[in-house]
This record gives structure tokens, C-alpha cells and sequence, in this order.
């Protein structure tokens, strides 16, 4: 039941949204629809529609809501007449067919996406709004994800839901010649829900794996939605690529374990599968992006058997377009960390040293890491500490810190011995 629950939430909410055209009353009511299955499928057995269940009773559950609440009684109105809720009573023989009726529309989720990630929302409130609607999860697990308080996530809550309905957010997908722009927001918001996932930016845990399979999920959504959008199928390989290597990227002890140093035979092959295919889906489409490109650099390090296998060329073309197509500093970091291994840690050095009045790398703990590791290989050990601590003193969580707390530690121990 928890697995049926999980993946029928965003639908339902988001045709009660479409209806209701209010967040709070459409969870209440998708809420109530959860306690009546588990009240009564342990008894009936689970429906042979259970999405169009959960979103029936929601919607009968939205119409006793309203109906007490008599202020909103025109609304009540609303929802009773509209044709994707339509239920026929005159015979019991025809629920099945006005259960499949009352299935919700896939546009809905596409609309609801389009509404809890548009570009006036802050980020993080975007992100909060997302997984709350979309992806079922409450607030205090939200909150336990990105380590806020419950509180403040759920004031992000209450002001991205004010926003949406003091700015006059539509809730619909928007026009072709403003796609690009909200498409944009979008996968900027998925893309920091797996990254998150992936890379937490607190704690002791270096992984969320809840929050991967949850970008992943949506991600896959919007691609089913948006199947001829390039950029929607490269953020989802991207994604796949990426996670494919979550099992080796710890040890047993939860321990971070480098890309050159993971066990490949626990790499998921069936991701890896898929995630290739998308790229080159992808690439055909004739519209290059920095998801698509991304995903194809992942894609060639997932491919080499082995870390000496991997083609470096490869990659520093990529990021070389990469740094065309989007320009930024963490793009110019990693290509300087390619370059590297094609031409050498002098030549690397060189590149990301050139980087070094940004602001922005200042404060970015890969950038005094990836120096500490190339001025190892350069026996400069005095100054690969002197980043290591640097970037140590950025970790943002345990694991990431207790893996550079060792690379430090094991300069020093070479230093010493010779």
C-alpha cells in the first residue's frame, strides 16, 4: 500500500490542484482519501484502479470539506461539476469504467510541475514546494533531508504557496515561446534535488538515497511529458549515469570512496544501459545543452572498464563545448581537472590556478581539493596541506570530510617519510 500511496500522490494532488486551485485544500483532501484506504482496502482489497480511487474519495472528501467550510461554497460547486469528476450513480455496474473517468490527467502533473518550480519562487522554496506536492513527502521528512528546521521549511512552504497565489501563477503549462524559460527552472530544481540526494550539504551521510530516487522519479515524469525536450532526457541520463555508481561510492563503512578507486562491477549496468541510450536520443534531437552534454561526460567515464581505461580526450572536448555552451566556473575547474590528466598536473595546476581570483572558487571546497591532489602529484606537499585544509574547513558534511582528512593525512605521511 505505502508503494501505491507513494506513486499515485502526485497525481491525485495535482488534479485536485487543477480544480481546487488550492495546494493546502487538495493535500487535505488527498490526505483524507489515504486514511479511507487504509481504513478500508485491508477489508475490500485494493481496487483495480487504485490511482482512480484515492483520487475519487479525495475528490468526495474535497466536496464535505468545502461544503463545511460555507464561505467556500461556491467552490463546492465547482468541483462537483467538473467533467473529470463526474460519476455516474444510476448504475453500480458502470463504476469500473467512471473509475478509469476519474483517473488523473497526465497534464496535470506537467501543469503542477510548471507551477512549483516557476522561476519568481526562490530555489530552495521551489524545492520544498516540489517534494511536497509532487513526491508525497511531509514536511518534517523534507526538513530531515536538508537539515532545517521544521519550522523554517514549513514557512518556505506557506510563503511559495502565497507567492504562487498573491503573483497570480498560473497553474498551466506555459506557451511555446515561454517554455524555454520555465523549462529552465524546472530542471534547475530537479537537478538540485539530485544533487542534494547525492552530495549532502550537511550531515554524516554523503548519499540521501530518498532524495535521488525521488529527482530521478520526477525526472522521469517530466520526460514521459515532455518526450521531444532534449534537455528534459539529458538531465535524466545525467541523473541515471551519475547514480548508477551510488553502491561503490562508499565502503562498508560509509566511507567516500574515489571515482578511479570504486569497485565498477558494482556499478548498475541496467542504469548505465539507459542512461547511454537517452544521451544519444538525446544528441539526435540537433539541440546541444549543458544537461545533455553533462551526461554524455558521464557517460564516458561510466563506459571504461577501468579508471586508466577512461578517455580523457574525450572529456576535455566535452567540457571545451561545455564551457562554450554554458560557461561558469565549476565547468572551467573541471576541464582544468581533465586537462590534467591529458597534458599533466602542471597544466592543470595552471588552469585552475588562473581560476583563483574568483570569488566564487574561493569558497568552493572542489577547488582547494582538486589543487591539493595535483600539487601531490607534484611533490609541492607544503602547499597541497595548506589547500587540504582549506577545503576541509568547506566540507559540508562528515564523510566528505573524513575522506579529505585522510588524503591530507596521507600527504603528510609521505612527506615525512621521504
Amino acid at each position: 500500500m505505502a508503494r501505491v500511496f507513494a506513486e499515485e500522490h502526485g497525481r491525485a494532488t495535482a488534479t485536485l490542484i487543477r480544480v481546487l486551485r488550492d495546494f493546502d485544500l487538495a493535500e487535505e483532501a488527498v490526505a483524507d482519501a489515504y486514511v479511507a484506504a487504509l481504513e478500508r482496502w485491508p477489508v475490500d482489497g485494493i481496487p483495480a484502479n487504485p490511482g482512480a480511487w484515492i483520487t475519487t474519495t479525495a475528490r468526495n472528501r474535497a466536496i464535505d470539506r468545502v461544503r463545511r467550510a460555507r464561505t467556500l461554497a461556491s467552490k463546492a460547486d465547482a468541483i462537483a461539476a467538473d467533467a473529470a469528476f463526474e460519476t455516474s450513480r444510476r448504475d453500480a455496474a458502470l463504476m469500473a469504467a467512471a473509475e478509469d473517468e476519474m483517473a488523473p490527467i497526465p497534464d496535470d502533473q506537467l501543469r503542477l510541475i510548471f507551477t512549483c518550480c516557476h522561476p519568481a519562487l526562490a530555489p530552495e522554496a521551489a524545492i520544498a514546494l516540489t517534494l511536497r506536492t509532487l513526491g508525497g513527502l511531509t514536511t518534517p521528512e523534507i526538513a530531515s533531508a536538508f537539515l532545517v528546521p521544521e519550522a523554517t521549511l514549513a514557512q518556505r512552504l506557506v510563503r511559495a504557496k502565497r507567492k504562487i497565489r498573491t503573483a497570480g501563477i498560473s497553474y498551466a503549462v506555459p506557451s511555446q515561446d515561454r517554455l524555454g524559460e520555465r523549462l529552465e527552472s524546472v530542471l534547475h530544481v530537479l537537478y538540485l534535488v539530485f544533487n542534494e540526494g547525492y552530495d549532502a550539504s550537511a550531515g554524516d551521510a554523503l548519499i540521501r538515497r530518498d532524495l535521488c530516487d525521488e529527482a530521478i522519479r520526477l525526472a522521469r515524469l517530466l520526460a514521459e511529458l515532455l518526450p521531444g525536450e532534449p534537455e528534459v532526457l539529458g538531465l535524466l541520463a545525467l541523473m541515471l549515469l551519475t547514480d548508477a555508481r551510488r553502491a561503490a561510492r562508499v565502503d562498508a563503512d560509509g566511507q567516500l570512496v574515489r571515482l578511479d578507486e570504486q569497485e565498477r562491477l558494482r556499478w548498475d549496468a541496467a542504469q548505465i544501459a539507459e542512461g547511454q541510450a537517452l544521451v544519444e536520443r538525446s544528441l539526435r534531437a540537433g539541440r546541444v545543452g549543458p544537461y545533455q552534454l553533462q551526461a554524455a561526460i558521464a557517460a564516458v567515464h561510466d563506459e571504461a572498464a577501468a579508471a586508466d581505461q577512461t578517455d580523457w580526450t574525450q572529456i576535455l572536448g566535452l567540457y571545451e563545448v561545455l564551457a562554450r555552451v554554458a560557461p561558469s566556473p565549476v565547468v572551467a575547474l573541471n576541464r582544468a581537472v581533465a586537462l590534467a590528466e591529458v597534458s599533466g598536473p602542471a597544466a592543470g595546476l595552471a588552469a585552475m590556478n588562473a581560476l583563483a581570483a574568483d570569488p566564487a572558487m574561493a569558497e568552493y571546497r572542489f577547488f582547494h581539493a582538486a589543487r591539493a591532489e595535483l600539487l601531490v602529484r607534484l611533490r609541492r606537499v607544503p602547499d597541497a596541506l595548506a589547500a587540504y585544509d582549506r577545503a576541509l574547513a568547506l566540507a559540508p558534511n562528515g564523510a566528505e570530510a573524513a575522506f579529505l582528512g585522510r588524503r591530507r593525512g596521507e600527504a603528510a605521511a609521505r612527506a615525512s617519510a621521504g
